[in-house]
């Protein structure tokens, strides 16, 4: 079944975005901006993306390059982290959409650094640096959702994280396994603004 998605990114990744508008075979309804809103209220052009492109999405797209961390600053983010925030809240005319992130081939490095041995268990865990150096909080907080625990499985993430070169492969499991995050019991734990 063909999902409802909106895809996020920096300016710097367009590239990608046409990708999987133009080249990916996939079956979901594209619900991306393609031209830019004239304004510049910040305000306006906000609920206008929120009316017209997020409200009746159901999986965001976030692709997680070079230029989408929180270090950058609120300026530079701040349509990221309204597009996250925006797809992040359930309310009336809105509801949660599932987040799914892209890792971008640059950052493949930079995100998933190895494994070793944890100093608290004794047991070996992946490191995936998904952090203010990475990406806006909006995404690091709901893929790691505090548990009180030293490591995340599935069950305890609501972002679903994929390297670019796997999406391209099979873009429809990773586009469900997002909107399926919907209505799990982590879905609740959320947070629109972290």
């Amino acid at each position: 079944m063909a999902r409802k998605c909106f895809i996020s990114f920096k300016a710097e990744d367009i590239e990608y975005k046409k990708f999987i508008q133009n080249d990916l075979d996939v079956d979901m309804i594209d619900k991306s901006l393609d031209v830019p809103i004239d304004s510049e209220d910040e305000e306006y052009i906000m609920q206008q993306i929120r009316k017209d492109y997020l409200s009746d999405s159901t999986v965001t797209i976030l692709l997680i390059g070079e230029y989408g961390s929180e270090n950058l600053g609120w300026n530079e983010q701040r349509y990221l982290k309204r597009e996250l925030q925006a797809s992040l809240y359930n309310g009336k005319n809105n509801t949660k959409n599932g987040i799914l992130g892209v890792v971008l081939p640059e950052m493949y490095g930079t995100i998933y650094t190895g494994s070793g041995m944890c100093a608290t268990c004794g047991k070996s865990h992946r490191y995936v640096n998904i952090n203010d150096s990475t990406i806006i909080k909006e995404f690091s907080y709901n893929y790691y959702i505090p548990n009180n625990k030293c490591a995340w499985g599935e069950d305890d993430k609501y972002c679903v994280l994929v390297k670019w070169d796997d999406f391209i492969r099979t873009p429809e499991n990773f586009i469900e396994a997002a909107f399926l995050k919907r209505s799990t019991d982590i879905a609740s734990k959320t947070k629109v603004r972290p």
